[in-house]
């Protein structure tokens, strides 16, 4: 938290000062009571441990007092704020890999679950693309508001040999290029979430596709999925398949992304609830004059209050 105009925050020295002075009128007070009431009357005068009642309105008051000069110094913090636009290209290994029943019933099928939930649950002014890859990637549906094309999309993805994740990544910018390109000006921030279960096996480099998404300026969240036991039947072979978490790391830490890791249909789906929450809001700068100086105004009707209820006066 910084403030607009700081030089208020010396008005906190006449808070501090009140309270040195409310201790100290207590002290006085107690002393009085002692010196001038008769004996069995000391009890009820001045009792050794006041309520706590008797204090609690005054430091409600101070409170705000203290609240309120916060406010006057106009307070400005970081807020969580709702996107009002963005770019999201969901890319989805297809790969032979995503047969694995590691994950019932199997991989695909979770993830096509879990990424049409993730769809359905972004804003409706977003634009949402899907990147589908195994040997080669392809723009499966262009980034666009029309999400249920996406959802479509999505569940008509059937699987292919090898595992290119470095093609996944520079074709989703390529998408995302071709939509920047049809905007005037001022495109919407993009971001590719790219799920797999495996290494990349085919086309270009992770790292070429981590600093094409790095210059562009796109960050590129990674899942890497599956567990580490999975393996698939093949040709009367038993293959193991995991993911390459490693490198799917590097890639979202190259690219200013998040990396995930998902074992399960449920850790799968805390993640892409996790990553909406994430590319739906953004954080920026406001003033929270109003906030702090609405805070300010409880804690002093609170002291009014309850100075008027135990005491029938104000404090």
């Amino acid at each position: 938290m910084r403030f607009e105009q700081p030089l208020w925050l010396w008005l906190l020295l006449v808070a501090a000062a009140l309270v040195v002075a409310y201790v100290v009128a207590q002290r006085r007070r107690s002393k009085y009571a002692v010196r001038f009431a008769t004996l069995p009357m000391l009890e009820k005068v001045a009792p050794s441990r006041p309520g706590w009642r008797r204090h609690a309105p005054a430091f409600a008051f101070l409170a705000a007092i203290v609240v309120l000069t916060i406010a006057i110094a106009r307070p400005v913090a970081d807020v969580q704020v709702p996107r009002e636009r963005a770019t999201v290209v969901v890319a989805m290994d297809v790969s032979n890999s995503m047969a694995a029943t590691d994950v019932e019933p199997n991989r695909l099928e979770v993830a096509k679950q879990a990424a049409t939930e993730f769809v359905n649950n972004l804003p409706e002014q977003f634009n949402v693309g899907l990147v589908s890859f195994a040997r080669t990637a392809n723009v499966v549906t262009p980034p666009s508001t029309n999400h249920q094309a996406t959802v479509d999309a999505i569940g008509g993805l059937t699987m292919n040999d090898s595992t290119a994740i470095g093609d996944a990544v520079l074709t989703s910018l390529q998408a995302v290029r071709s939509l920047d390109a049809q905007a005037a000006e001022d495109p919407p921030p993009a971001r590719i979430v790219l799920l797999s279960d495996g290494t990349n096996t085919s086309g270009r480099s992770i790292d070429e596709g981590a600093e094409a998404a790095s210059q562009a300026g796109v960050p590129v969240s990674t899942i890497a999925y599956g567990t580490a036991e999975g393996t698939i039947n093949l040709e009367g072979r038993t293959i193991p398949v995991p993911a390459d978490t490693e490198a799917l790391r590097g890639l979202a830490q190259d690219t200013a992304g998040s990396f995930y890791a998902a074992e399960s249909d449920e850790e799968l789906r805390d993640v892409y609830s996790d990553l909406q929450s994430s590319i739906g809001w953004t954080t920026e700068e406001r003033e929270i004059t109003n906030l702090v100086a609405g805070i300010a105004l409880a804690a002093a009707l609170l002291a009014g209050l309850a100075s008027l209820l135990w005491f029938s006066r104000l404090p």
